[in-house]
This record gives structure tokens, C-alpha cells and sequence, in this order.
């Protein structure tokens, strides 16, 4: 008889589970997709975040990034059952450009992706975003306001991202959970209509 693991205790998949959708967090250096996946997940998450050391100086800009100490290696992982159904999982790439060879392997089988932006920091975004449309990667903008960060309309930020019209944005706080949710619930009904 095989071992049947308790499916009550959060860990592991309920048996009714039926589909699984793969959803990538991505995002320049430092703007929150560790974070985010870690408010998101139901599980407790996979993070491969190391200390940064001396050997990053000059190549990670910690401008607007004060005390960071650490950064993701590798990727984060989480998981969120969305219904007795439907589960996502979501993983986090490392933001810098020295890790992009990643991307391949984590671009493959993902449904959309979920591109959290720093409204101060928008010229970084452009590498990220090229790279998702280079693997043709449905996706939503997350702006990611953080308490010290000043306002900019949406569409100044549509305009400053060039965002086809049809590009979904929308506001987030990657520490608060329903903020989160809300960004994610955008992302799936998009990549939703898509399919019809």
C-alpha cells in the first residue's frame, strides 16, 4: 500500500486539485519579488537569498534600496491554491543581469508572469520586461508603491513603460496580502482572456 500524506495540514495538494498554472514574479533588482512571493504563498517559501558581499559592489545598485543586505541566487518559490481546482505556482527570478541565463529554464511553462516595478526606479525595469516578451510571456505591471515613494499617475507609468493599451496595471503593496492577491487576481483574468 502506497504512503498517502495528510492532505489537511496546508503542505500538500488536495487530491481535487486539477490544473496547475506556473506564474513567474519578475521584476528588476530589489523591488519586492522576494517579498511578494513570501506574503503570497500558503506554504512556507523556498528562498535562495544570499548576503551580498564586496565581490557585488559596483554591479548591484543599492541606490534607493537602503539596509538591503541579501539577494535572491537562484529563485524564490511559493504556492497558492486559488480554488479546490486550481493551483499557482509562483516563482521569483533574481533581478540582476548577471543571472539572466535563469530565465530560460524558469520561462518554460509559464503561463504569465506578474512584473512588479519600482515607480522610482522605472529605466530599470526595461531589461526585465524585454525579457519576458522575448519569450513571449503574457503579463501584468505590478507597481509595487512603497511608503516613501512618490505618486505618479498610471498613466504617466504607462507611458514612461510603453504599455500596449491592453497591458494591464495596477497598484500593489508587495508586504500586504490583499494588495498582493488583487495584482494576482488582475494577471489571471488577463491571461483568462486571452484564452477566449
Amino acid at each position: 500500500m502506497a504512503f498517502k500524506p495528510a492532505l489537511d495540514d496546508g503542505v500538500y495538494l488536495r487530491e481535487s486539485v486539477q490544473t496547475a498554472a506556473k506564474i513567474l514574479v519578475v521584476g528588476h533588482f530589489a523591488v519586492g519579488k522576494t517579498t511578494f512571493i513570501g506574503t503570497m504563498s500558503e506554504i512556507p517559501p523556498l528562498r535562495t537569498e544570499e548576503l551580498m558581499t564586496q565581490a557585488g559592489e559596483g554591479i548591484d545598485d543599492l541606490k534607493g534600496t537602503p539596509g538591503k543586505t541579501t539577494t535572491t541566487v537562484a529563485m524564490d518559490f511559493g504556492r497558492l491554491t486559488l480554488s479546490d481546482r486550481l493551483v499557482l505556482y509562483l516563482f521569483g527570478t533574481p533581478g540582476q543581469q548577471r543571472f539572466v541565463q535563469v530565465w530560460e529554464d524558469m520561462s518554460r511553462g509559464a503561463l504569465g508572469a506578474l512584473v512588479l516595478v519600482d515607480p522610482e526606479r522605472l529605466e530599470e525595469s526595461f531589461p526585465v520586461m524585454d525579457l519576458v516578451e522575448h519569450y513571449g510571456i503574457p503579463y501584468t505591471i505590478a507597481v509595487n508603491r512603497f511608503d516613501d515613494t512618490s505618486t505618479h499617475e498610471d498613466e504617466e507609468i504607462r507611458e514612461a513603460l510603453d504599455l500596449l493599451p491592453e497591458t494591464p496595471l495596477v497598484n500593489c503593496d508587495a508586504r500586504d496580502q490583499r494588495s498582493s492577491a488583487n495584482a494576482l487576481i488582475v494577471l489571471v483574468r488577463y491571461l483568462q482572456s486571452r484564452l477566449r
